[in-house]
């Protein structure tokens, strides 16, 4: 974080260093909450709920985009983010008791390399990615679409194609989306905080995973 603020004094526009400062505090607030969230579902040993989760989850994506411009959407990117979290709690159960803890602590380093590696090339090389949003929205609907296929299919060559389509569409869009912070594209912190956190969500889980596969 002392880094990020070092490299956004120097030149960025005000509007940009404030969007980003405000962004990045409340993706830490969220992360904390999330990880809070996830400890409580582990420690009630909460169910996997399957693709029954991903209906809370749209209701909360709605209701942020919704409320982003009111004082009313930080409640939500929190009732969003405290339920992805939450429902990481079965997940780290399952790795927890099948193959300890170093797959978690992998993929949670693993994660916060890969975001601040790519926030810190935008940050200092200042590049202008907005010609990659097009290809990034299409290539998310294409892999979510086949991460669904694959509930029902559970194939293990798909499951693996699937976490590494999810894996480099994330670190893009951290990419894409801080350009659009410095550049101008994006003036509203809570959208920026969604979109960052759920991309943060999702190396997470790709990396997991990846390594549970290669472990399998």
């Amino acid at each position: 974080m002392a880094i990020q603020k070092a490299i956004v004094s120097t030149a960025l526009d005000p509007a940009a260093t404030k969007v980003l400062r405000n962004t990045y505090a409340l993706l830490a607030m969220t992360l904390a909450f999330s990880a809070v969230m996830s400890g409580v579902a582990m420690a009630i040993n909460a169910p996997f709920m399957g693709l029954w989760m991903l209906l809370p989850y749209f209701l909360c994506l709605w209701m942020v985009e919704k409320n982003k411009n009111k004082a009313a959407g930080l409640f939500w990117v929190f009732a969003l983010t405290g339920w992805m979290g939450f429902s990481l709690g079965p997940i780290l159960n399952f790795y927890l008791a099948t193959s300890g803890a170093e797959p978690i602590m992998t993929a949670l380093g693993g994660t916060a390399v890969i975001f601040m590696a790519c926030s810190g090339y935008v940050l200092v090389t200042r590049k202008e990615l907005s010609f990659m949003g097009g290809f990034l929205m299409t290539g998310v609907l294409v892999a979510f679409v086949a991460a669904i296929a694959n509930v029902f299919l559970q194939l293990q060559g798909l499951a693996l194609a699937v976490s590494c389509m999810f894996l480099f569409l994330s670190a893009g869009i951290i990419m894409w989306q801080t350009s659009a912070i410095i550049h101008g594209g994006e003036r509203n912190y809570i959208s920026a905080t969604v979109t960052l956190y759920v991309m943060i969500y999702n190396l997470f889980t790709s990396l997991l995973s990846l390594i549970g596969l290669s472990n399998d």
